[in-house]
This record gives C-alpha cells, sequence and structure tokens, in this order.
C-alpha cells in the first residue's frame, strides 16, 4: 500500500523537474540575470563602493573593476562583518557565518545570508526530487534517513549565529521529513566524533534505514562499526537502504569498498555543498557529473587551471568553457563574496546542460618537478589498478619524494589497505602506468629518468583515523587531501606495525 506521502512525491518531483529544465534550457540568459542582480543589490555596500558597482554595466566591467580574491584577500571586509558592521559585503547583516577550519587562514567565517540560506537547503531536497523524477523510486520516502553532519549547537556573535553549514542546515529540515530523520538531536549535539558515531548506531540499528547520507569517509567508519557490532553486512541490516547521499569527495575510490560493507549495489546521488553556495548535483543516475545551479544567487567564473598562477589569467564565464579542460571556480553570491575563490577546480562533462565533476584543489596537486599532477589522476589511477581485483583500499594520500636516501626522486604513495594485494609493486607499477597514461608530464618525467616509479608506503589499519584524530579533525566535514606539494601530511603518520 502506498503512504500518502509517497504518492505526494512523485507529482511533486515532476514540478521542480519542469522548473529545473527551464532554467538549465537558458544557461547564458540565467547567468547574465543572476549577475545584474548581484550587482545591482550591493552596489550600496562599502564593498560596492570601494569597487565603483554604480559604473559596472556588463562583466568586462566586473573584470577591470573585481580581482580575484581568496578568503586572505577578502579577510578586511570579512572582519567588519564580523564585527557586527552592516552593509559591508552584502546588505544588512548576514544570518549566519559557517565557520570552517580553514588550512592556511586558521578558521574562517564564511556569510550566509537570508537569500542565500535557500539555495543551501533546496538544492539536497532537489537532487532527491530529480532521483523520483527519474526512476519513480519513492519507496524510500516512507524509511528513516540519516545524515552524519557536524553538530547544530550554534553560538551567537554580535547578533549573528555561528556554527557548521551541516549544523546549520540541520535547523532547516522541512517538517514533512522531521519524523524520519535521524540521530536524534541529543546524539547529534555530541563533540566526539568516535563517541558520537557509536551512539549513532545504536539508534539506527533497529530503525528502517532507506537513506544514509554524508562525506564517504565517516560513513565508511559507520558501516565498518555496524559490521563489527552485527556481524553482518549493511545491507542485510537494513533490508530497505536503497539510496546513498554524498558529497565533499569522489566517491570512486570508495565504491569498492562500499559494495562490500553493504553486500550489495545501491544507488547513490552526488552533491556539491561547500560553505559558500551549493554550487551543484547529480540529476542523472547514468550521466557524469552535477548540474551546475546557475538559478541560485551564484555568477561563475573560470580560470583555466595552469594559467591560474600567471600575472594576468584569462577569467571566462560558462558561455566560453570546454568539456574536460580543468578550470578553477570563481564565484560572486548573494552572501557578498566576490570573485571569490574557493580553491576548488572543476571539468565540464557536458555543457547542454552544464554539469561538472570536481577534479581537485589547486592548492592540492604535486608539482614538485613540474608534473602538475591532480586530485582526480590519482583516484583514477588508484581505481584503475585495482579494478576487477580483490584489493579494497581504505584510504590513500600521495606525498612527493624529493631527497630519497638513494636513486632518483619519486612520488610516495600512503595506502591504508583493508584487502591486500599480493604484491605491492605490480600494484605500485599499474597505478604508475595509469598515471603516465593521463599525464604527459608525468609521463616525460619517467621516460627522461627525471623520477622513477612511484612506490608504496603501507599505512597501518586504523591510520588514517588516527591521523585525523592526532591533528584534531576526526568526523565532521573534515577530509585528507588526496595528495599534497610537501611531506608535512605523512611526516604525521603514525609508524607502521
Amino acid at each position: 500500500m502506498m503512504s500518502l506521502k509517497s504518492a505526494l512525491a512523485k507529482p511533486f518531483a515532476k514540478h521542480i523537474y519542469k522548473k529545473i529544465q527551464k532554467w538549465s534550457r537558458n544557461p547564458v540568459e540565467i547567468q547574465e540575470k543572476v549577475f545584474q542582480e548581484l550587482i545591482s543589490q550591493a552596489t550600496s555596500t562599502e564593498f560596492g563602493k570601494d569597487h565603483d558597482f554604480v559604473s559596472i554595466n556588463n562583466y568586462k566591467d566586473f573584470i577591470k573593476r573585481v580581482p580575484i580574491r581568496d578568503y586572505e584577500a577578502l579577510k578586511t571586509y570579512v572582519e567588519k562583518v564580523v564585527a557586527g558592521e552592516e552593509n559591508i559585503l552584502w546588505k544588512g547583516k548576514p544570518i549566519y557565518f559557517a565557520k570552517t577550519s580553514g588550512t592556511t587562514s586558521g578558521s574562517k567565517y564564511i556569510p550566509i545570508t537570508k537569500e542565500s540560506m535557500p539555495s543551501h537547503v533546496e538544492a539536497a531536497r532537489n537532487a532527491i526530487l530529480m532521483y523520483i523524477h527519474e526512476t519513480g523510486n519513492t519507496r524510500f520516502v516512507d524509511g528513516k534517513m540519516i545524515f552524519l553532519q557536524g553538530s547544530p549547537i550554534l553560538k551567537q556573535q554580535n547578533g549573528i549565529q555561528l556554527g557548521r553549514l551541516s549544523g546549520i542546515v540541520a535547523h532547516y529540515v522541512p517538517k514533512y521529513l522531521q519524523k524520519n530523520r535521524l540521530p536524534s538531536w541529543e546524539t547529534n549535539c555530541i563533540d566526539d566524533w568516535e563517541t558520537k558515531v557509536d551512539a549513532i548506531v545504536e539508534e539506527t540499528l533497529p530503525e528502517n534505514m532507506t537513506i544514509i547520507s554524508g562525506i564517504p569517509s565517516w560513513v565508511q567508519m559507520y558501516f565498518e562499526k555496524i559490521q563489527q557490532k552485527t556481524g553482518k553486512k549493511v545491507g542485510e541490516v537494513f533490508k530497505n537502504f536503497n539510496l546513498f547521499i554524498f558529497g565533499g569527495v569522489n566517491y570512486e575510490p570508495y565504491r569498492a569498498k562500499f559494495e562490500n560493507l553493504i553486500g550489495r549495489k545501491v544507488d547513490s546521488i552526488e552533491l556539491y555543498p561547500a560553505s559558500e553556495g551549493f554550487f551543484a548535483f547529480q540529476d542523472k543516475q547514468n550521466e557524469k557529473g552535477m548540474l551546475l545551479q546557475l538559478n541560485s544567487g551564484i555568477f561563475y567564473e573560470f580560470i583555466r587551471a595552469e594559467d591560474f598562477f600567471d600575472e594576468n589569467p584569462k577569467r571566462m564565464t560558462i558561455k566560453d568553457v570546454e568539456i574536460g579542460v580543468n578550470y578553477v571556480m570563481i564565484i560572486s553570491t548573494n552572501a557578498g563574496l566576490w570573485a571569490y575563490n574557493i580553491g576548488d577546480t572543476v571539468q565540464f562533462t557536458s555543457t547542454k546542460p552544464y554539469r561538472v565533476i570536481v577534479s581537485g584543489r589547486i592548492k592540492h596537486f604535486i608539482s614538485a618537478f613540474g608534473e602538475h599532477v591532480i586530485g582526480k589522476e590519482v583516484e583514477q589511477a588508484m581505481q584503475e589498478a585495482t579494478k576487477d581485483t580483490n584489493i579494497r583500499v581504505t584510504e590513500f594520500t600521495v606525498a612527493p619524494q624529493i631527497n630519497p636516501k638513494e636513486g632518483l626522486p619519486f612520488h610516495e604513495w600512503f595506502i591504508e589497505f583493508e584487502n591486500e594485494p599480493e604484491n605491492l609493486s605490480t600494484l605500485a607499477k599499474k597505478i604508475d602506468e595509469s598515471l603516465q597514461k593521463q599525464n604527459s608530464y608525468y609521463f616525460d618525467l619517467i621516460q627522461g629518468k627525471v623520477l622513477q616509479p612511484l612506490k608504496i608506503t603501507k599505512v597501518k589499519k586504523g591510520g588514517f583515523q588516527e591521523y585525523m584524530k592526532s591533528i584534531g579533525k576526526l568526523g565532521g566535514q573534515n577530509k585528507l587531501p588526496r595528495l599534497s606539494n610537501d611531506r608535512k601530511i605523512v611526516e604525521g603518520f603514525p609508524e607502521p606495525n
């Protein structure tokens, strides 16, 4: 018997699908409209006055007046907003600050305004509705759903509430979902991540879980604890679990491990949320990439990643992007971020409609020898090398070894295995071949005997979690970079057993 909620989901999904079709079919006009609205709304702000918004009529004017900035460069404005001043980056005051632990600048305070808040909430909902529209599957709406997230406890600072983005969003769960949602408020407020996951396991075990959502590395911890406690696969414990929603990192390196923990395949939806805005979500099960949110108060610019550190790199709008090129994504938003570099690199998989994949971080790459290796390439290499094998990888990161004890420098891959390969050097060879195939600079350096092929260093079981705990970043939205241009991260790893 179909429940009322399940029956209503389909017409609502169709309505949302039509709305999304409307703007995704007119992308350039929609972005132009967003651009004009942003400029006119912020003309009388301090930032707008400093950058002569009143005389900006088009994108060319904007490029001339508004340079690209990262958080550090915008900090003087943000500090005024944090101090409670009004009309600085956007009209009035923000309603929240999403506090994030920046890697370089300590804590970052990212403003969220009453204009920007709805898109953080609606995009995740719309992703689920697009899935319903495409598959016709509404079985999960009557079960329980869980979102592994940060604490919803907010602090006040000069009349503005402050917390983690996932904690802020927890206050906006629609009424019709509240009964279905886990964990309980009390559990969600537990600070220590391991204690919290244990409490979540206790709470969810007796329930009919149908949707599970979160960053893959933390959901994996939850799944492992369920398996330890019950001795069963997660799909056996939760027989109706059929939808996994994730964001924050690429799922592919985790997919084999997850299917093993669950014991079967489940559908998944990828999201691209950030404190600075909800940028994209997967709108089709069988299409690569996520639909870029062009109608959400965010104006996008793109710069080719290889040109990004030039003195005057070319900035472009979606009109000029090409499929498969690595771009740094720059945003201007109705939360008051202007020509802001969030640090992510993306590639377009389609321009009709505009779909993207996150290819890495502009800061997270290895180019110690001029090789320009990015996150997407190391993940794809790992995937190709372990495909159709029983090797299962829990986590990995890559660092350059510039001064080895002997021989040429190399890339060192630190890997924690759940299921080890019989032969490490065979796996290393496969990964290296894939990387050479994907990256011509790396190929040239290996062939030219500037680098020797990569080497694998085994990390003991639980080593990655131990490391994250040691730096106070276990759980929540924290994730370890796939690769870095120095050895700072790997120096902190526990000794292998």
